[in-house]
């Protein structure tokens, strides 16, 4: 790695019709690393009982889990479709224990339902019926996210989950310790230093970012330019510089690596990256 750097340990929770998702969350994790690592001197870990449990005796499965992993977890992923999972003598299933448990220990917990149509006849109703009563409970105890798709899960976690990263560190220190000072330090080096943007860019950012799919569309026509995001076209109709700064304010952010370009036809799409949430949060 070359680079000292503190380790975040994530664990991901979910029972076993989640794997995709699973997949999914590890994919944006690697992806925060690739981008943020060495700069933040952070690195991220995924944690699943699948690969990081080792065989031992003594105490019942989730037990084991428990502590050879979960303890050491500082954020913790939670997944659910239409399964709860296999009671463990303590909760109704490993991935509930595993979340009660990381909650007790007033540690960061991202919980995420999916609420992808299923056909009635093709799961177990008992395990749909425990998801949907544990959905409702945690309603009443935080905030808690729903996704139609991986597509839209993706672009969820990679806002939150940077989100949660930032709030992590801006009142605790390197080791654990609470930064007085209320600047996010890692490894003892400041945050990544906000970025020099023009004002038009942090406007387009800002609401980019609380786009529910984090796009923005730009739609070239014959009669005008569009750049929309969140429900708002900020091209003034028939006006060209106005059209000219929007539309350079979109090359602006993608240059910085505030939005990626995502395709076109009949309009071309950009995403807000990780790192374009980052920004947004410090604007």
């Amino acid at each position: 790695m070359g680079y000292q750097a503190t380790v975040l340990n994530i664990m991901i929770a979910s029972p076993g019709d989640t794997n995709e998702e699973r997949q999914l969350v590890r994919q944006v994790i690697h992806e925060w690393n690739s981008v943020h690592a060495e700069d933040r001197k952070l690195v991220l870990m995924p944690v699943g009982w699948e690969s990081h449990a080792s065989p031992e005796m003594g105490d019942r499965p989730q037990g084991i889990i428990n502590k050879q992993i979960l303890k050491e977890c500082d954020i913790l992923i939670g997944l659910f479709w239409t399964r709860f999972g296999s009671p463990t003598g303590v909760a109704d299933s490993g991935t509930e224990e595993e979340i009660r448990e990381h909650i007790e220990g007033k540690k960061p917990t991202l919980l995420y339902f999916s609420s992808a149509p299923v056909v009635p006849d093709s799961i177990d109703q008992d395990q749909y019926a425990a998801v949907k009563r544990f959905r409702k409970e945690m309603q009443g105890l935080g905030l808690l996210a729903t996704y139609d798709s991986t597509t839209e899960l993706q672009t969820l976690l990679t806002r939150q989950l940077a989100q949660t990263i930032n709030r992590i560190f801006k009142r605790m220190g390197p080791n654990g310790n609470q930064n007085g000072s209320g600047d996010a330090l890692v490894g003892g080096a400041p945050r990544t230093q906000g970025i020099d943007l023009s004002e038009t860019a942090k406007e387009l950012l800002r609401e980019a970012a609380h786009d529910r799919k984090g796009q923005v569309l730009v739609l070239s026509l014959i009669t005008s330019d569009h750049v929309q995001t969140n429900g708002r076209d900020f091209v003034v109709r028939g006006d060209v510089r106005s059209s000219a700064n929007w539309l350079s304010a979109v090359q602006e952010l993608q240059r910085r690596g505030l939005l990626e370009y995502h395709g076109g036809t009949p309009h071309e799409v950009f995403r807000v990256t990780s790192r374009g949430y980052e920004q947004a949060d410090n604007l």
